[in-house]
């Protein structure tokens, strides 16, 4: 077997045989990894000569890619031979020479050469998104499930998302409000903690549902009513404390409920409303509603089903979802109403007066057992899993655990599954955040069984992916955050930036090549500007390097910690020196006996730099100090389980969050002044 052959093939495929490490130094893919990836593809590797061959003969026969994508205004650039005629029929109806003129959407090209004809999907995408903000906008980036109120069932909801949203625009003049992924959790316990490994991207979770706002709820009897406020009960009771969420106790409870609102009978208008919603959705929602369906029998991992109900296509799928018809209707019908409510947030953010409203979040992936893998498996590779090379804060690597999208089945099918899942993310939102945006130009695909190191870069048509993404986008009238944070070639950032893509900057990482930290004008232009993420400590944390005992107590540091201690407490002094030089805070605070201070002059920081966007955690204006997310555990730390709270412990309830003059006073002095221009020339 020839290594050299092995080698093209990969690359034939889009599979790296080396890469640039975190550190820059060039890495060699082993073989191993190679053939594994490409038989992820569908190649057969044991033979690479013949496999090269082979794939050749079929290019050589073929005279379109599987998919053209074209960008508005342009003419599809296609090498086709001397003499070959081709066509458009137009998504819309009619047929059309192809050219400029082509209006944005899914046609179909076809192509003759003598006696060949064939033809292929033609995607027209935007060539730049314009749906930005039109002047600078800060908004507040909450996990949705930690903020609770008095009212939601023990996690926050999508109630409590719309008067945050309506808080923080009225009062304190905010413009958007960025919350984790609201993808779809399991149909029956045990319910996955994790926001970004949902079973589906392509619906949303009903968890979030706020049962009281369901009009059905109001047709209640007063025993119907007072039996569901039962459940609720205990659920808002342990609301008042700073212990662990319990999403299998509110979906327990936030099903039974439903299930009751769901045998109400409907007034006319409502069930004109819901069969309005079926016919809209079609074919794709039952689908999903049969894999709800049943996994309430079977389990959530559709892989260990009876081989039968494997195949979302087979004919006793389809018999399996009559006999259960009443099952797959209610979870239409969660759907509908999750739907509703995710509508009302965004319409009454908007009439709050914010220009954006509520900016969603798209996971990477799913699971691997859940209702997409299960719904879009033609389109998504087996064997492999979505990770990231090592690199300085994951120095073993990540396995992320999700399958990928197969870049040529996606292609073949013009990107269709690709946009449905964006369609659903963007329907009710002003603005997106794709997490890892990278994905769309290349993902780290680790084979199963390897460790994450033993990985390599697949390749995607970049044209395609990003396409698509500013196809839904304009569709929707939404603006695009991506995160692009850790390992990234630099021509990715720029491609981004000029299809209108924004970029991510968290100030942390904001530093120069000798480790200080850059000026505000140093950072780039087209950005949402943070201090941390997610994954990131607080700021009342990170400046008590409490970050660094945890990760040793966890085990996770590669050094000694007096060592991690000592670069941490070097970083909290240096941004402090350069808050003092900015005049920003005041020489003489203390940061681990005044962090707010510090946390104002982090933001009033973030509004010096020309970043069109600025988020501002919500855990850092309350003083919280738990993670949300301890990157590489899982049952070690709690990972999407923690409440909101004070410095001291104490849980923060949104109620009390708009109520209290000290919190609102100090919203109002720290952050509303953030797109002032008299703030901004004093």
């Amino acid at each position: 077997m020839s290594d050299a052959d092995l080698a093209r093939l990969a690359e034939e495929y889009g599979v790296a045989t080396t890469y640039a490490d975190w550190r820059g130094r060039g890495a060699r893919v082993p073989p191993d990894t190679l053939r594994h990836v490409l038989g992820a593809l569908g190649v057969d590797a044991s033979a690479p000569r013949g496999a090269l061959e082979e794939h050749w003969a079929r290019q050589a026969t073929r005279l379109l890619p599987p998919c053209v994508v074209t960008r508005a205004g342009r003419t599809p650039q296609l090498p086709l031979p001397d003499l070959s005629r081709c066509w458009v029929e137009q998504a819309g109806g009619g047929w059309s020479e192809p050219g400029p003129h082509l209006p944005l959407g899914r046609h179909t090209l076809h192509v003759e050469n003598g006696a060949v004809r064939q033809q292929a999907p033609l995607l027209v995408v935007p060539d730049r998104l314009t749906t930005r903000p039109e002047r600078r906008v800060w908004g507040m980036m909450a996990q949705l499930y930690s903020l609770r109120s008095r009212a939601s069932w023990g996690m926050g909801d999508l109630r409590d998302l719309a008067e945050l949203a309506d808080w923080s625009a009225r009062d304190l003049g905010a413009d958007f409000t960025l919350v984790n992924p609201l993808h779809a959790t399991e149909p029956a316990g045990p319910i996955e903690p994790s926001p970004y490994f949902p079973v589906s991207r392509r619906y949303g979770g009903p968890l979030n549902i706020r049962i009281e706002d369901v009009p059905e709820y109001a047709a209640l009897e007063p025993a119907q009513r007072e039996s569901i406020q039962r459940l609720a009960r205990p659920l808002r009771e342990h609301a008042r404390t700073a212990d662990l969420l319990d999403r299998d106790a509110v979906w327990e409870a936030k099903r039974a409920a439903l299930t009751t609102l769901f045998h109400v009978q409907r007034t006319p208008a409502r069930e004109a409303a819901f069969r309005s919603f079926l016919a809209r959705e079609g074919a794709p929602l039952v689908e999903y509603a049969t894999w709800c369906a049943l996994a309430d029998e079977h389990g959530c991992d559709y892989r260990t089903w009876p081989a039968e109900l494997r195949d979302a296509s087979a004919h006793t799928v389809g018999a399996e979802a009559l006999r259960r018809w009443p099952g797959v209707e209610f979870h239409r019908w969660l759907q509908w109403i999750l739907d509703d409510q995710l509508a009302a947030a965004q319409a009454g953010a908007r009439a709050a007066g914010m220009e954006m409203g509520i900016v969603h979040d798209l996971a990477v992936g799913v699971q691997p057992g859940g209702a997409d893998a299960w719904m879009y498996a033609d389109a998504v590779a087996s064997g492999v899993s979505v990770g990231a090379p090592p690199d300085e804060f994951n120095q073993r690597g990540q396995d992320w655990g999700q399958p990928p999208w197969h870049p040529g089945r996606l292609a073949e099918r013009a990107y269709g599954p690709f946009r449905q899942v964006l369609g659903q993310a963007l329907r009710h939102a002003g603005g997106l955040r794709m997490d890892h945006i990278m994905g769309l130009f290349r993902l780290w695909w680790v084979p199963d069984g390897a460790s994450p190191d033993q990985g390599t870069y697949v390749r995607y048509d970049h044209e395609g992916m990003v396409g698509s993404l500013l196809l839904a986008a304009h569709e929707f009238g939404a603006a695009v955050v991506g995160e692009d944070l850790g390992t990234v070639e630099p021509w990715v950032r720029d491609h981004l930036s000029e299809r209108g893509v924004l970029g991510t900057s968290v100030l942390w990482f904001e530093r120069r090549d000798d480790g200080s930290p850059r000026r505000p004008e140093e950072w780039r232009s087209d950005c949402l500007a943070t201090v941390a993420t997610h994954d990131l400590p607080p700021v009342a944390s990170y400046l008590s390097a409490e970050h660094v005992e945890l990760r040793e107590h966890l085990g996770l540091l590669d050094r000694p910690a007096a060592e991690e201690r000592v670069d941490a407490e070097a970083q909290v002094a240096a941004w402090r020196d350069r808050l003092v030089d900015l005049g920003l805070l005041a020489p003489d605070v203390d940061p681990l006996s005044d962090p707010g201070s510090v946390v104002a002059a982090l933001h009033a920081y973030l509004v010096r730099t020309p970043a069109p966007m600025i988020g501002i955690s919500l855990a850092d204006v309350v003083g919280d100090r738990r993670m949300q997310n301890q990157p590489g555990t899982s049952d070690a730390y709690p990972n999407w389980r923690i409440p909101l709270t004070t410095a001291e412990g104490e849980p923060v309830l949104l109620d009390e969050l708009m109520a209290d003059p000290r919190l609102a006073e100090y919203a109002r002095r720290s952050l509303k002044p953030l797109i002032e221009p008299s703030y901004l020339e004093s």
